[in-house]
């Protein structure tokens, strides 16, 4: 995955960031936080996530499917990749 590596850096500067809200909200709930502050702590997290995804799959879609001189095998076989992803995303 080209794109991966191309972005690798920004990647996981949001990884790790995601990673730091997770540990928050483990701390927020081992402290017994206000129910507000984790419900808050968790749409963040969501939205994080969430952003992620929508990079990723976008990336996914430019490098693999509408990329020049990509083969129809290679193409099929990266739709069936997104729609997977999307369909598990939308759970």
């Amino acid at each position: 995955m080209a794109h991966i590596a191309a972005d690798q850096k920004k990647i996981l500067t949001r990884v790790r960031r995601i990673k730091g809200q997770v540990n928050a909200l483990e701390l927020a709930v081992e402290e017994h936080a206000d129910c507000y502050a984790v419900l808050q702590q968790i749409a963040a997290i969501r939205g994080a996530v969430n952003g992620l995804m929508n990079e990723m799959l976008e990336g996914h879609i430019k490098e693999h499917l509408a990329k020049d001189g990509i083969s129809a095998a290679e193409k099929e076989k990266a739709l069936a990749e997104v729609l997977t992803a999307i369909k598990s995303f939308m759970k």
